[in-house]
Formats: C-alpha cells, sequence, structure tokens
C-alpha cells in the first residue's frame, strides 16, 4: 500500500500547502473476512473492504476538516475542507508536530492473522465446539479476521505508517429463557473461541431458574466486562481535558486530591498488548504514558492539540479517530485500571458479568442505575445460586473509592485494560 498511496498524500499535500498555513492528511484501508452462526448453522462468509481520506487545514488558526471513501476525489475533499475552515471561529494555534523518533513497534500486527474464508469458519467451528459442552441453543455469533493499514501525514514532515491485525469472535446462547452473551478481541490469534463458545452456554445453563435477591447493600464483584462499561461512559469522559474546561466533568479542579481510593491507578499506556497500542497518536504526537490517577489522587486529564492550545496545556497525545474519515478527538489507547491485586471471590459476593443500560450514567455526576446481566452468588471461586434478576444504583465515583480488592487477571475490553473488582456496601434493588 505505501508506494500506491504515497503520491497520492504527496499531491493532497502540495495542493493543500498553496491554500492554507498547514494540511494533515489521514487515509487508511482495511480488509476483513467473517461467518456469522443462525444457531449452528455456519454462514457464508462475507468480506469487507473500506478505505478513506481524512484532510485536516490550518490557516490563521481556523481548522477545517472533510473525509472521502473515495482517493480519486482528493480534490474535492480539500476544498470542503479548506470551506470548513473559512466557516469555523479561530482559536489559539502553534501548529502541527514534526517527526519524531519512534521506539521499536507496538503489539498490533501478527502475521499469522490472514483474513480468509476457512481461517473464519474454523473460530466459528470452535465456538460452536465449546457451545456444545451445555445443554443450551445456540442463538447466533461471528468470526472475523482483519488487515489493516493507514498513514498519517502533515506538512511539518511526518510520515508515519501502520499495519494492524484483528481476530474476534463471538457467541450468544439459551437456556430457557435465560441467555449468556460472551466475546473476545486481539490484535493476534490467541483468542480462544472454545472457552468463548464454553463460556457463553455455561452462562445461559447457570443463569436459569435463578432466585430473587431482596434490596439491600451487598458485596458486589463486577467483572472486567461490567466495570469497563461504566468506566467507559463516565471515567473516560471525565478525563477528558476538554470536558473539564467546559464544566462537564466531576473531576474538574481536583488535581492533587483524593478522588478514588487508595488502591486504585488509572493510567494510559500505548505502548503495551492492547487493542488502541501504538507509537504515534492521531496527530502525529510520539505517544507516552500517561498518569492519570495514582493512588487515588488525581493526577492530570487527557488532551489532544487542539484543546491543548485552546487552554494553554500541552498535548498529552490522547487523539485518536472513531474510523478512517473521522477527525481527532481526545480518548485513550489503553486505559490501564491497575493496583495492588488479591482475590475477589473467596468471600461470598454478587458476581456480575454484564451490565444493561451503562449507557444511561451521568458522564458529569457518575451517577448510574442498571439492570445486572447473568448476576450469580459466588463463593470460594465457585459459582453459586444464580439470581433471577437485580439493579445497582449508585455513584462510580463512590464505588471507586470503596474498592476492597482488584482481582489477579486482566482482561482487555475495547480501549480498556483491567481485572475483576470487588466492592463493598452496593446498593442492590431486588425484591
Amino acid at each position: 500500500m505505501q508506494l500506491e498511496i504515497a503520491p497520492l498524500v504527496d499531491a493532497i499535500l502540495r495542493a493543500g500547502e498553496k491554500a492554507a498555513d498547514e494540511v494533515e492528511v489521514y487515509y487508511a484501508e482495511s480488509r476483513s473476512v467473517g461467518v456469522d452462526l443462525k444457531r449452528t448453522i455456519i454462514g457464508e462468509a462475507h468480506e469487507t473492504r473500506a478505505r478513506g481520506i481524512m484532510i485536516r487545514t490550518v490557516a490563521d488558526g481556523h481548522i477545517g476538516t472533510s473525509s472521502t471513501d473515495d482517493p480519486a476525489r482528493w480534490q474535492a475533499c480539500l476544498d470542503a475542507a479548506l470551506a470548513s475552515g473559512r466557516l469555523a471561529t479561530a482559536q489559539e494555534w502553534h501548529g502541527l508536530p514534526g517527526p519524531a523518533r519512534l521506539p521499536g513497534e507496538v503489539p498490533v500486527f501478527d502475521p499469522a492473522v490472514v483474513p480468509g474464508v476457512e481461517a473464519a469458519r474454523r473460530l466459528a467451528a470452535d465456538l460452536l465446539l465449546g457451545a456444545a459442552e451445555h445443554d443450551a441453543g445456540v442463538i447466533g455469533g461471528s468470526a472475523s479476521l482483519s488487515l489493516s493499514e493507514s498513514v498519517l501525514a502533515n506538512s511539518s514532515g511526518v510520515y508515519y505508517t501502520r499495519q494492524k491485525t484483528g481476530v474476534g469472535a463471538s457467541l450468544e446462547a439459551i437456556r430457557g429463557t435465560s441467555t449468556g452473551y460472551e466475546f473476545d478481541r486481539s490484535c493476534f490469534l490467541d483468542i480462544d473461541a472454545v472457552d468463548i463458545g464454553r463460556s457463553a452456554a455455561f452462562l445461559a445453563c447457570h443463569s436459569a431458574n435463578g432466585k430473587d435477591v431482596a434490596t439491600g447493600s451487598f458485596a458486589v464483584i463486577l467483572s472486567p466486562v461490567a466495570l469497563a462499561q461504566l468506566i467507559g461512559h463516565v471515567v473516560v469522559p471525565a478525563l477528558s481535558g476538554r470536558n473539564v474546561h467546559a464544566g462537564r466533568s466531576w473531576l474538574a479542579g481536583k488535581i492533587g486530591e483524593q478522588c478514588m481510593g487508595e488502591v486504585l491507578s488509572l493510567y494510559d499506556d500505548p505502548h503495551t498488548r492492547g487493542l488502541g497500542s501504538t507509537l504515534w497518536d492521531a496527530e502525529g504526537m510520539p505517544a507516552r504514558r500517561i498518569d492519570f490517577v495514582e493512588h487515588g489522587v488525581l493526577c492530570g486529564f487527557a488532551y489532544d492539540l487542539k484543546t491543548a492550545y485552546r487552554y494553554g496545556e500541552e498535548s498529552t497525545a490522547s487523539a485518536v479517530r472513531s474510523g478512517p474519515g473521522g477527525s481527532p478527538g481526545i480518548g485513550m489507547h489503553n486505559l490501564v485500571v491497575d493496583g495492588p491485586r488479591g482475590t475477589v471471590d473467596e468471600e461470598r459476593a454478587i458476581w456480575v458479568h454484564d451490565l444493561v443500560g451503562a449507557h444511561t450514567a451521568n458522564p458529569v455526576t457518575g451517577d448510574f442505575s442498571v439492570e445486572l446481566s447473568n448476576p450469580s452468588w459466588k463463593e470460594g471461586g465457585a459459582f453459586g445460586e444464580p439470581i433471577r434478576s437485580a439493579m445497582l444504583a449508585g455513584n462510580l465515583f463512590d464505588m471507586l473509592a470503596a474498592i476492597e480488592v482488584l482481582g489477579e487477571v486482566p482482561r482487555i475490553i475495547g480501549t480498556v485494560i483491567l481485572p475483576p473488582v470487588r466492592f463493598n456496601n452496593q446498593q442492590i434493588i431486588g425484591k
């Protein structure tokens, strides 16, 4: 791809520099092959190809953006970016970054991952093999492999390229009226599709014939899946410098204060093994570890160039993109939830696999009320009696101040890496 796209990128930069102070070009293309499960039938394979160009221009502090999925229309895309810049309000701007010496590589590419029909079908077959270990029916599922390549270049001399692979699998099972869902995604061919199918079917079977739980305060264990949902909808937005300066973050004005439990640390590590690992952010800034919370004390916030320049801060290289045509915005690469580790399920507690309604959590206050998915009593490391239905209500920041212990084994969930966590005295709404 690099030899094919380089002349195009150079042409856009040359044309853009004639009409603007600075130009940035992001090009990405991807290919994925996947199959879907319709109950226990492996459907036909489907291939998806995508590509896109995003152009950003800067002229006297006026920032314009435009994107297209047709590289042949790059001139119209550039014209649209320039036009949108003329309509934008000028802001403080101190330039796009220049090239930097980037250390080594990050673990996002596996040469063993080759998008193909047979590889996808093998993953799907393994899902069914695992699900067959329990007396549950398969509702559906999917398996896919992908390869993407991208280029980021600007008029200051940046020209970075990246290859990234992906493997994903998921399965949903049912037993009576009880369902179970499990998934995994990795940049490597290391996911265990058999275990995914086994876990989904186990959840469906174990959750059948659950008993009610009374309303009250209980110790609660949130699985990585459940906790990642709340953190993604509450903590990640609260750490955004843009939200902080706009008054939309509970953490605003609290740098240096004890905002969470002393056992808890949060940091973004773009160089560890994760789905968001990278050497450079979406604007070409060299990515580095950023410590947001150390032993419960708030240390700082995430910034991209636009927000940093506007408020007199420094970029933390936290710019990310939502896709090939997406403009840079503040986000996380690999947000790690860390702290002293121990056993979370030795003593009796309510274990929660998933949450329903986490997206309704208030990102400003941290308040939430969610339905528990596949809840169960757990003690001595073993699952006990399943719980029919219940809700968890509270404030996530209060919860993070009441952590009892973090589990031993972390899991990658999107751009968050975290273990299961045990919380004391949480309000469960039952019957």
